[in-house]
């Protein structure tokens, strides 16, 4: 294939990562979305440093590319999802999801990863001084430190557009962009379901108007306004499109199935999922090759 796939830890955490690892290695997959998570190279946890070691070497061992997700759900608060996230009114709060940020930067330095993803968060229910300005004021705070992280490391920092979140659209992500002063450590995690979902251009477009900004890119299959990421075939995505405008774009990063709520059936639908792009690949090398 053109593409790079991997498969997203998040989709798979009733596996322990080295077996994860291996499962995806034997699939044949080129790497893999690392989420970390109290299940999977905890970023809190004690012997950071040592853990960090043994997973480099083993992606190194397995020959697996990886990027750094940074989508787990309770890893800083076990009673809120999510939480604390860069919008949250106490400056302490987001400090820690600051903080966690850089820490993923680090990790994915000394595993080699091409992009660490992060993304905006919700402003908090009740926080009546989040008004947009103040949002947005408060974001671009909370990410600067980990945008000079990025630099310093040489790992560029790939926002993700998430539906209900303050950066929900690609529009969003060009106001980050601006309000930051477009750095060249700020770039883009492209979520293909989530242009399906929301977006008022064709994933396809999608991709085409992304393209000088993508670091990242995670794909499953959605439906029109709904945010339910399903797997391949159970949405609405026409697939060969998408592929061809991700291969011409010359994106040489990882495209990574992002499943997360399907851990149940997670490595039967990690060789399904590589076997249906694999297809869809074939579908888009027949129709560029097939004359007129």
């Amino acid at each position: 294939m053109t593409l790079r796939l991997g498969y997203g830890t998040n989709g798979l955490t009733d596996l322990r990562l080295d077996d994860a690892l291996g499962l995806l290695a034997d699939l044949g997959y080129d790497g893999v979305g690392l989420t970390l998570d109290h299940m999977h190279l905890d970023p809190l946890a004690p012997d950071l440093a040592a853990r960090t070691r043994h997973v480099a070497r083993r992606l190194g061992t397995l020959g697996l590319g990886v990027t750094v997700e940074t989508g787990a759900r309770y890893v800083l608060d076990p009673r809120r999802k999510h939480g604390p996230s860069l919008l949250d009114p106490d400056p302490d709060a987001r400090a820690a999801r600051t903080a966690l940020l850089v820490r993923a930067v680090d990790i994915a330095a000394e595993l080699g990863a091409h992009a660490v993803h992060c993304f905006s968060g919700i402003a908090p229910a009740g926080d009546r001084a989040a008004d947009a300005t103040t949002a947005w004021h408060r974001l671009t705070d909370a990410l600067t430190p980990v945008l000079d992280a990025a630099t310093r490391a040489g790992v560029p920092l790939a926002v993700e557009p998430e539906p209900g979140h303050l950066l929900a659209t690609l529009a969003d992500f060009h106001h980050l962009r601006a309000l930051l002063g477009d750095p060249a450590a700020l770039g883009l995690t492209l979520d293909i379901g989530h242009c399906q979902c929301l977006e008022p251009a064709s994933p396809a477009a999608c991709v085409k108007n992304a393209a000088p900004w993508l670091r990242h890119v995670q794909i499953e299959d959605m439906r029109r306004g709904v945010h339910e990421h399903l797997p391949f075939g159970d949405g609405e995505i026409d697939f060969p499109p998408v592929l061809e405008a991700l291969a011409a774009t010359g994106y040489d990063g990882l495209t990574v199935v992002e499943l997360p709520r399907h851990s149940h059936a997670g490595p039967e639908l990690a060789g399904a999922s590589i076997a249906f792009l694999r297809a869809a690949d074939r579908t888009t090398r027949s129709e560029v090759t097939t004359p007129c």
